[in-house]
């Protein structure tokens, strides 16, 4: 099949009412949701593709991982398991061609702990820059490999956390730092390392007191309301980086360089956010996860517990997505929930814009791209709508298997993880 040439980007930064965002880097996708946000606006993406269809090549990836593809340069990586989480793989693919250049196993777990079915041994997702590619799978282990060779620099497999239900956050770099979340039915923290070397920089609690008794006086051991699966993302305020890091009950802010924390939000009455925040409107916007999330908006720059405070913009409850993150755009959320509902709102005042059913049911999150989002379902099928304040299917696409992992571009390629395979797509010439 013929290939399209690749568009280089530059990666820029640009500020949205005093909060830093993305112009983002359309050669390179270096983290989960690309750089934060999941918006590729420059790329020339198929609206319509099949198994027959601008698929340029299809790879079988090994095991079993829900971990998105990262990409730089000419590398695609990715992680995945066998099937009892006893072998953790890191895996490199060609972004030109779908070969294999890496199938690396990085750890050997004698204990596995236990996951959801749902779930994943390899769903957090790698963080990748020039010449390093970070990988994590909790407290299983996290390495650190040189890209060229798939040499493992540097690990550590002390970190602790009983994932409960398995491991899901993953890594993001900033600056120097390797940061990541870790919270669990036993311990509950955020920690930076040092990304040259892996030893910690800092490491800080989570804040949030937890009830170990309830009402009767009987101890609480229920580890759901404990655990947490989002990705932290950082935000400029007045010109300082400031960590937004979700865990259960709560979510953080905190001085990305030393951990301190800065300002905190509190709803007990949800837990396990999974999401990554997303950032417009002067605010950050976070999704608190289950049984029944809400949607917060928040200005940044308060203190405390900020709980009934002007940070506080507003709070949205209804098919508040609980797995998918959100697209903002130009003034708009878009969002899917899992069960396949889809709402667009005005991200200042959090009015519903429209809300209509897309269908199928979501775990990865949606992709923006000239114009259009993209919703990956876990059977398959991809939803086309126009990014629009008014709802409108464009297409509806479909292949093999289901969709778990989120989608990474580069240029006018999109790279879309299945539970089998790995694809590249792109319109043919």
């Amino acid at each position: 099949m013929m290939r399209r040439g690749l568009l280089c980007g530059m990666l820029a930064m640009g500020l949205v009412a005093g909060i830093a965002g993305s112009a983002f880097a359309e050669k390179n996708w270096p983290e989960f949701r690309g750089d934060g946000d999941g918006k590729a606006p420059n790329a020339d993406l198929p609206l319509e593709w099949s198994e027959s269809k601008n698929v340029t090549w299809k790879t079988k990836i090994r095991g079993k991982g829900w971990s998105s593809p990262v990409v730089w340069g000419d590398q695609i990586w990715l992680t995945s398991a066998n099937s009892g989480g006893s072998r953790r793989y890191a895996i490199c693919v060609d972004k030109n061609t779908g070969e294999i250049i890496h199938n690396k196993a990085l750890f050997n777990v004698a204990a596995p702990q236990y996951i959801h079915p749902f779930n994943s041994y390899a769903s957090p997702t790698p963080a990748i820059e020039a010449g390093r590619v970070y990988i994590t799978f909790g407290a299983a282990g996290t390495a650190c490999l040189d890209t060229e060779t798939g040499k493992k620099l540097w690990e550590r497999t002390d970190l602790k956390c009983n994932h409960f239900r398995g491991a899901g956050s993953s890594p993001i770099i900033f600056d120097d730092l390797l940061i990541m979340n870790f919270d669990g039915s036993d311990y509950q923290y955020a920690i930076a390392l040092d990304k040259k070397t892996g030893e910690t920089v800092w490491r800080t609690d989570r804040s949030i007191e937890f009830k170990d008794l309830d009402e009767n006086g009987e101890p609480i051991r229920d580890g759901d309301w404990r655990k947490g699966f989002a990705t932290p993302t950082i935000m400029q305020v007045n010109g300082n980086p400031v960590l937004i890091s979700l865990g259960a009950k709560a979510g953080y802010a905190y001085d990305p360089y030393t951990g301190t924390e800065l300002w905190r939000y509190e709803e007990r009455e949800n837990h396990s956010a999974a999401v990554r925040p997303v950032i417009g409107s002067g605010m950050v916007f976070c999704q608190t996860g289950l049984p029944r999330g809400q949607l917060w908006a928040i200005k940044p720059g308060g203190e405390g517990v900020i709980n009934g405070t002007d940070h506080v913009a507003w709070k949205y409850d209804r098919n508040v997505p609980k797995k998918p993150s959100m697209i903002y755009l130009d003034g708009k959320l878009f969002m899917c929930d899992d069960n396949g509902v889809g709402t667009c709102l005005d991200a200042k005042t959090g009015e519903d814009i429209w809300r209509d059913r897309i269908g199928g049911k979501y775990t990865a999150s949606p992709l923006y791209a000239d114009g259009r989002i993209y919703f990956f379902d876990e059977t398959g099928k991809t939803k086309v709508i126009k990014a629009d304040d008014e709802f409108k299917m464009l297409a509806e696409n479909e292949l093999e298997s289901g969709f778990m992992a989120s989608p990474a571009v580069s240029g006018d390629a999109m790279f879309v993880r299945t539970k089998t395979h790995l694809y590249r797509i792109e319109k043919q010439d």
